[in-house]
């Protein structure tokens, strides 16, 4: 079984969590005034990376919160989680194994 470290409640079963995307994506400035390929490429298209990724989580069946996750896509393991809000952590310490 998969644990996920909610950053408020611990460590908890992967059944209690819901994918909620990649994390840190900013909300257009001027959604009225972009393009339909703007628009499309800000709702579709997200990094879908080999390796480490930041991810936004949800905690459903716990605290009902989200926070950040970086997950490694490759082993599916979880190298941090912070809450939402918090800076993101340096992923190149994370993938040396200095930042864990």
């Amino acid at each position: 079984m998969l644990l996920i470290r909610c950053p408020y409640c611990g460590d908890r079963p992967e059944i209690e969590f819901h994918h909620g995307g990649e994390a840190h994506i900013s909300r257009l400035s001027a959604a009225a005034s972009v393009t339909d390929a703007e628009w499309a490429d800000y709702l579709y298209n997200r990094t879908n990376p080999k390796g480490l990724h930041i991810e936004r989580w949800r905690h459903v069946h716990g605290c009902g919160r989200f926070f950040n996750a970086v997950r490694d896509t490759v082993s599916d393991s979880f190298l941090a989680t912070y809450k939402s809000g918090d800076p993101r952590p340096d992923l190149g310490a994370l993938a040396s194994g200095q930042g864990r």
